[in-house]
């Protein structure tokens, strides 16, 4: 048996979908996108009487919820089968969206840079617990916000052979990046079978699709890459700050999102995501692991897996401002309730200050938290423990279990042993260690982690041909920035102190 959660009853699941259908077939959603909303005309739906909203009748809906697949499998950059996702599979990926980097030498928050985006890559390339990338925070500081989102794929891409969870940011986006993830198949068919990304479309409230978002869902699905439909639901501001009436506003959202795909593509994979928040009035602010936020997560989640359709959600992050006590928190019980959930692609470690902030050093520790967030969902099974009495007749024969056959045949499973970032050592010996803190063990683990990093070969056309493409999305002839050689990152990094030094 697997650990699980449940948190809405099927009834109450069944009154949401009711609601939600309701909602999209009398009140409908605003659809900016001008190609995508005369699309979904031309396939017979219609406006609402002021000619503003498209309207989703409930049997369509129904429709593109059969039509949606109910799993499917991320393929690495080489083509191998990497991640399936459906059922109560957990991957855990580092968050997306972050403007600014905690800098790991200085403690300051800054705009990152190419060699900031270099060096993240290939830290999380080797993170056993993060399953695979995102293009987790703009690259701000030296390259035009036009192609950033490509080329933030782009380093992905030459630094890591895992999967990615990206986005375009910009209405036209999405064609240039797919024309680069296809250049690792033999073409956009093989693309569409094996794909190399998800990419994220979000759905921007008040039952609102816009321009931007439009765009890019019509171009993943028509070039066969896997979209995750993320509703920015906040409690209270444009959702209602009860939680079955937040979970009806999420689900209309999305569903509306996974209608509009399937009428572009029958079969297209979609996630049904999100990244709720609550809106707290005294302070202004919407943290993402709010308590109310969480439950709304795990709630979503439980109408997606009423329909058997693969889930996403922004959990295993920390609204706080550092590696502390809080981050700890946050970070671990909701990547817990992520796990328990069973949400198939979780979003958030490494992110902190409501997803502005990108940490390594707290990559590296989310990494060991959503290790045992995956340790604990396990299957509990019998494993040569039943029946037991044998194991007690050694017990009292040796007065320990330390060198049983049993013991040693299951102890490295059974057991989970974090890495040298969690504290596991008796006080003599932490002492001995030089007393270490945890931002200290964090920062260690990046440095080993990052000298252990292999780098990965890309073939020579195919960089160029990726730099081409990114090359002519800029409105200046500005060149690309460099890409710093894995043992050249903490030299350029170094040099760049230096001269803010000088000013």
């Amino acid at each position: 048996m697997r650990p699980s959660l449940s948190v809405v009853s099927p009834e109450l699941i069944t009154q949401i979908l009711d609601e939600a259908k309701r909602i999209l077939s009398e009140i409908g959603i605003e659809v900016r996108g001008p190609v995508l909303r005369q699309r979904l005309l031309d396939y017979g739906l219609k406006l609402d009487a002021a000619g503003e909203r498209i309207l989703f009748p409930a049997d369509v809906v129904e429709w593109a919820i059969e039509a949606t697949p109910s799993s499917f499998t991320l393929y690495d950059r080489e083509g191998n089968p990497h991640a399936e996702l459906g059922g109560d599979s957990v991957h855990f990926v580092p968050g997306s969206s972050g403007l600014k980097v905690l800098d790991r030498r200085t403690g300051e928050t800054r705009l990152a840079n190419t060699a900031d985006f270099a060096e993240y890559v290939r830290l999380a390339d080797g993170l056993e617990h993060i399953a695979y990338l995102a293009t987790a925070f703009s690259t701000n500081d030296d390259i035009e916000a036009a192609v950033s989102d490509a080329w933030r794929l782009y380093l992905c891409l030459t630094n890591s052979h895992k999967p990615v969870v990206s986005g375009a940011f910009t209405e036209r986006g999405v064609p240039r990046m797919a024309e680069m993830m296809r250049l690792f198949r033999q073409d956009q068919a093989d693309l569409a079978a094996r794909p190399l990304s998800i990419f994220t479309i979000t759905a921007t409230g008040n039952f609102r699709y816009g321009e931007d978002s439009c765009q890019n869902l019509l171009d993943c699905v028509e070039a066969g890459i896997p979209v995750e439909i993320v509703p920015v639901t906040l409690m209270g501001l444009i959702a209602p700050v009860t939680l079955v009436g937040a979970t009806v506003f999420h689900t209309a959202d999305v569903l509306a999102g996974l209608t509009m795909a399937q009428i572009v593509k029958p079969g297209a994979p979609v996630l049904f995501g999100g990244a709720p928040a609550t809106f707290h009035m005294k302070a202004a602010t919407s943290p993402m692991v709010a308590i109310e936020a969480l439950h709304l997560d795990v709630a979503y989640t439980a109408v997606a897996k009423h329909l058997s359709l693969p889930t996403q959600a922004y959990m295993a992050l920390s609204d706080g401002k550092f590696l502390d006590a809080q981050a700890g928190a946050e970070t671990f019980g909701s990547a817990l309730l992520a796990a328990l959930a069973g949400i198939n692609s979780v979003s958030g470690p490494g992110m902190l200050d409501y997803v502005l902030v990108f940490s390594l050093e707290k990559l590296v520790v989310d990494n060991d938290l959503c290790g045992q967030a995956l340790h604990f969902v396990r299957e509990m099974k019998v494993q040569g423990d039943l029946p037991t009495v044998d194991l007690v007749r050694q017990l009292l024969a040796e007065e320990h279990l330390i060198t049983a056959e049993h013991t040693l045949a299951h102890w490295p499973r059974s057991l989970y042993l974090p890495g040298g970032v969690i504290d596991r050592m008796n006080r003599e010996n932490w002492q001995k260690a030089g007393s270490p803190t945890l931002q200290e063990r964090a920062k260690t683990a990046v440095t080993q982690r990052l000298a252990a990093y292999t780098p990965i070969q890309t073939d020579s056309k195919l960089d160029a041909e990726m730099r081409r493409l990114i090359r002519a999305g800029l409105k200046t002839n500005q060149p690309l920035p460099p890409v710093p050689k894995h043992h050249e990152v903490e030299t350029a990094v170094t040099s760049r102190r230096r001269r803010r030094f000088r000013r």
